[in-house]
């Protein structure tokens, strides 16, 4: 079994920066691909990020594109993420999640919830306007 430890969050204001840090444990990190999710308050989860096993693939939300950064360390079985350029509309619970490590994807990763298997408890994050 795989467990996803996520930190990080709090409460920040418009344009600052927050570096997120998901600690996997109980599987093998460098054979899983990865993922970042958030849910705000009344909305249903989204794709934030993800990343293919080596980091050599990623994907980024629209909303998120060129102010976001996913990044992962294999020897640390930690994956990140780096926000900056904050908006109240980041505001919401940010979760990693895991895939199998059987599961392979066309690119690396995948955007799709289902495709993942193993998730963290969330860390909240909440941008003041």
């Amino acid at each position: 079994q795989v467990q996803l430890v996520e930190s990080g969050g709090g409460l920040v204001q418009t344009g600052d920066s927050l570096r997120l840090s998901c600690a996997a444990s109980g599987g093998t990190f460098s054979r899983t691909a990865m993922g970042w999710f958030r849910q705000a308050p009344g909305k249903e989860r989204e794709a934030v990020a993800a990343i293919s096993r080596s980091g050599g693939s990623i994907y980024y939300g629209d909303s998120v594109k060129g102010r976001f950064t996913i990044s992962r360390d294999n020897a640390k079985h930690t994956l990140y993420l780096q926000m900056n350029s904050l908006k109240p509309e980041d505001t919401a619970v940010y979760y990693c999640a895991a895939a199998e490590t059987t599961r392979y994807f066309t690119r690396g990763w995948s955007s799709r919830q289902r495709d993942y298997t193993y998730w963290g408890q969330g860390t909240e994050v909440t941008v003041s306007s």
